[in-house]
């Protein structure tokens, strides 16, 4: 997101660089070494941030590295800027940060986004925007056009709103993966073929199940360097709608399932475990390896 934000001319700030911080600097570097000369500049510390900014977008990884960063982040004065959440974490968490940012004369929304870093990269995820709608007005041209192809505006005024869609949205994603798991191992064991289910999948489900089983078919799943989604993250979102289901009286058994999938594909693959590594995981549960193309390296 902040790629586009910074590169395309299609919103109200465009021309202005865009500050980047983030608590591993080697990646700001990288990130904007990629970039043209005057994109970006590089902010060393939360403060340096946040001081000369109007609106400041938070990408973080869980629920208290949310409120840690907020709290450095209000420790100045941040009257009259906008802050926009698009973390993955609980509604309970978004109230607390709404309000810790209201106390100190700011504004803010949640603007969760769903679409892998490629989606994000060419902005066209889809946004999820809830907020009081002064400040989803001043957010909105930010949205379609530059970060995302289309925006779900939440018609509460909570912030925690927009968080029940992406948590929700979420599961629906690792029901997904589990389905095609389970369906690939399947078509292997009995010899209907996993090229065949594919074709299958390509031309009834495109879209994201056809990217998915792409991606367990040619053995992405676990053999890429860092994962597109990684494992505990997966698990921190899993771990997250399960509470919210409970909460309710809604039990949610696939999720409990692909969770103990998941729990298999950290002990195999430990950081670099990805979210389609539940495939490996349903696979050494039918007797097959792990990894799908282990006997093509073997011959290697």
């Amino acid at each position: 997101m902040s790629r586009n934000l910074a590169t395309k001319a299609t919103h109200p700030s465009a021309g202005l660089p865009v500050i980047v911080y983030n608590r591993t600097f080697a990646r700001t570097e990288a990130f904007a070494g990629s970039l043209p000369d005057g994109a970006v500049t590089i902010a060393k510390t939360i403060e340096d941030a946040v001081e000369p900014a109007d609106i400041i977008w938070t990408s973080l990884s869980n629920d208290q590295t949310v409120i840690d960063v907020y709290e450095e982040a209000l420790k100045q004065d941040v009257k009259g800027k906008i802050f926009v959440e698009t973390s993955t974490i609980l509604p309970e968490t978004a109230d607390k940060v709404a309000e810790m940012v209201e106390k100190q004369g700011a504004e803010f929304v949640t603007c969760p986004v769903f679409g892998a870093p490629a989606t994000a990269d060419a902005g066209t995820v889809i946004a999820v925007l809830a907020g009081k709608p002064s400040t989803v007005s001043k957010i909105s041209p930010y949205l379609d056009g530059t970060i995302s192809r289309k925006t779900i505006a939440m018609p509460s005024e909570s912030p925690s709103k927009a968080l029940l869609l992406k948590l929700h949205g979420n599961s629906f994603i690792l029901s997904m993966i589990s389905a095609l798991s389970y369906g690939h191992t399947f078509a292997e064991k009995t010899g209907l073929g996993t090229s065949v289910l594919h074709e299958f999948i390509t031309s009834m489900f495109p879209g994201p199940y056809a990217a998915y089983s792409e991606r367990m078919l040619s053995g992405d799943y676990y053999t890429r360097d860092e994962p597109l989604f990684a494992v505990d993250l997966a698990r921190k979102d899993l771990g997250h709608m399960l509470t919210l289901a409970d909460a309710v009286g809604v039990d949610m058994k696939v999720l409990r399932v692909v969770d103990e999938h998941l729990k298999i594909v950290k002990k195999e693959m430990g950081e670099k475990g990805d979210l389609p590594g539940v495939y490996g995981a349903v696979r050494l549960e039918s007797g097959l390896p792990f990894g799908n193309q282990e006997k093509e390296e073997e011959q290697d």
